[in-house]
């Protein structure tokens, strides 16, 4: 979850080390650091706090010549955060820098065994110990003592290293940790996201697990763990370099909830032609996508929530069993797959490590696998049996909006076609779904340009100390989501619940004033959450509520109420999130907090 990057080249090495690491910090920002290669030495700079500290304290890097060197934004695994712990870790001689991101698991046993032969260490850090190993192994061949190293540790690392003994090359190594190298006409890169190398190049190289790449300035060579140089090709990334940047909006997450309905047009747009849909990264026939018996989708957090209203599109329209599981429990509970069974793994990243690792479970027991990732070439996408690509482009804020906006869409479509070939889905039917589908990215910013009445609204819960957020069905998921984005970004208690089962012991937490957050898209659900709304109204909660259009009921059930177009019944979480997401990030900036870097919390979950 920790972002690094490095360079070499012409440049000098610090200001664009910190240009990368701004373009990083929402992967990490407890402490920030720089190793620079100069004259036969290695300078660091290290601090606590966000990245303006260490930019401050060199002057935006001006203060540390050198064209060569290595970055670092962290996210705390090992060590509170404080200037000791803060990366670049180095040997005790101070000759070998290194920046980690992941978790070295058998760090103790290493420390140990190093300690008995002399060594001594400063920081908490699993990363230090790296350090030292590289140079208890060091013989004057930095490729062979960085593969010694990789032989004896046991975890996930994506490492960027620079000795102080050869400073015209910078080494990268990699193991279930994204790690990406670029080059342009000035110099080498490597970086563990793409957002940091956008600037500079398009062109990048993807690192795969067990192996090194040695940048110099002229050029990037790869080898693998026996030492052999192997062949790499480049892939052309399409991203728009502007789209990482915040464009004059005041945080990134009101961008790109601004981006949805773009982000939405340009991932259904691909899989429709001339009325039909069309998924062909699927790789396979219609006869054998009809011959699953059974899908199984795991993903974390927000993906996770995409999954669970995707179960209920594809068992409603394909009448096909799914199961949804949480990835970081998935391999736990001793899941039964086998070749009749479709597992769907969803991550923005492509890289998250609970779902790459679901996503192996599932491949070792049989299953096929279909990913939904937003980044080409990421490690979920290039393991994956089959890979459909969302196209939310660069997504910077931690609370992801756009990418769950894309997620669901490639869902609806997969659950379409399934139906289609199961023989569930008329013309008819299929013509008027893909045309609801076609009209959401208007919809969409149909409800943004409400967000003046939802920030108004928002503003009645600044002081709010619980939300519940409570809806049935496809509402329950959407719910979820609400939920997530609330706690997340405001630091608010917030949880979600089935309405239904408030009466089983959650009522019991309604008290006067208690904000309750009723999601009700559903008609066939309507009489009923109303019933739920009106439990909890008469116990003293205060109900905001979302709903369809023409719904005025609701209008006599809850204090606040939002209005969403209609559209598909399946398809209202795409619409009735909106007004949830600019809950959320209403109340969060009306009460002080970083709604990008959002406290304890980063993107691209690399760790377990």
């Amino acid at each position: 979850m920790c972002g690094i990057v490095g360079y070499i080249g012409k440049k000098q090495a610090a200001p664009v080390i910190l240009d990368g690491l701004e373009r990083l910090e929402y992967r990490g920002y407890d402490s920030t650091g720089m190793a620079i290669a100069h004259d036969g030495a290695l300078v660091v700079e290290k601090s606590v706090g966000r990245l303006n500290v260490l930019y401050n304290k060199t002057r935006g890097g001006a203060g540390l010549p050198g064209n060569v060197g290595i970055g670092h934004t962290r996210w705390a695994t090992h060590g509170v955060p404080n200037d000791i712990n803060a990366h670049p870790q180095t040997n005790q001689a101070g000759t070998i820098a290194v920046v980690h991101n992941g978790i070295i698991e058998n760090y103790q046993a290493l420390k140990d065994k190093l300690i008995k032969r002399g060594y001594s260490f400063t920081s908490d850090t699993d990363t230090e110990v790296l350090a030292q190993m590289l140079d208890y192994y060091d013989d004057g061949d930095p490729l062979q003592a960085i593969i010694k190293v990789m032989h004896r540790v046991e975890g996930s690392y994506a490492l960027g290293i620079i000795f102080a003994a050869h400073p015209d090359v910078v080494y990268a190594a990699r193991k279930s940790c994204p790690l990406i190298v670029g080059r342009d006409d000035d110099g080498s890169f490597m970086a563990s996201d793409v957002t940091a190398l956008l600037k500079y190049t398009r062109k990048v190289y993807y690192l795969e697990d067990h192996e090194i790449c040695r940048l110099t300035q002229d050029a990037v060579t790869f080898y693998n763990m026996d030492e052999e140089e192997i062949a790499k090709d480049a892939v052309t990334v399409d991203w728009d370099a502007n789209a990482a940047e915040k464009g004059g909006y005041e945080h990134f997450m009101l961008k790109e909830m601004i981006e949805q309905p773009a982000a939405v047009r340009d991932t259904f747009s691909p899989h429709v032609r001339d009325g039909r849909i069309v998924m062909e990264e699927l790789s396979v026939s219609d006869e054998e996508l009809a011959a699953f018996r059974k899908i199984h989708i795991t993903a974390c957090g927000s993906a996770y929530h995409t999954g669970m209203t995707a179960k209920y599109v594809i068992e409603g329209l394909a009448r096909i069993p799914v199961e949804v599981d949480l990835a970081s429990e998935f391999r736990y509970r001793d899941p039964i797959l086998d070749h009749d069974t479709l597992v769907v793994v969803i991550s923005q990243s492509g890289e998250t490590l609970d779902t790459l690792e679901a996503m192996r479970e599932a491949h070792a027991r049989g299953a096929r696998v279909l990913a939904i990732v937003n980044v080409v070439g990421s490690s979920i996408a290039r393991e994956a049996d089959y890979c459909v690509y969302t196209h939310a482009g660069p997504e910077i804020a931690v609370a992801t909006t756009k990418a769950y906006s894309t997620q669901l869409i490639v869902l609806y479509l997969l659950a379409m076609k399934l139906a289609e070939v199961r023989g569930h889905l008329s013309d008819s039917c299929r013509k008027e779904m893909l045309e609801d589908l076609r009209k959401l990215p208007a919809q969409i910013e149909m409800v943004l340009n409400n967000r003046e009445e939802i920030q108004r609204i928002a503003n009645r819960f600044l002081a709010a100390r619980d939300v519940f957020f409570i809806g049935r069905g496809i509402d329950y998921a959407i719910s979820l989501e609400g939920s997530l984005k609330l706690k997340e970004i405001s630091y608010i208690h917030s949880e979600a619940y089935a309405a239904g089962e408030l009466k089983h012991g959650t009522i019991s937490l309604i008290e006067p004033g208690t904000m309750v957050a009723a999601v009700a898209t559903q008609e066939s659900l309507y009489d009923k959450i109303v019933n739920n709304m009106e439990q909890v109204r008469s116990r003293g909660a205060v109900l905001f509520a979302v709903t369809m259009a023409g719904n005025t009921r609701i209008e006599e059930a809850s204090d606040f109420h939002i209005y969403i177009p209609e559209t598909n019944p399946y398809f209202t979480d795409s619409l009735a999130v909106i007004p949830l997401q600019l809950l959320a990030y209403y109340i969060a900036v009306g009460r002080g907090c970083d709604v990008d870097k959002p406290r304890n919390l980063a993107k691209s979950v690399t760790v377990e």
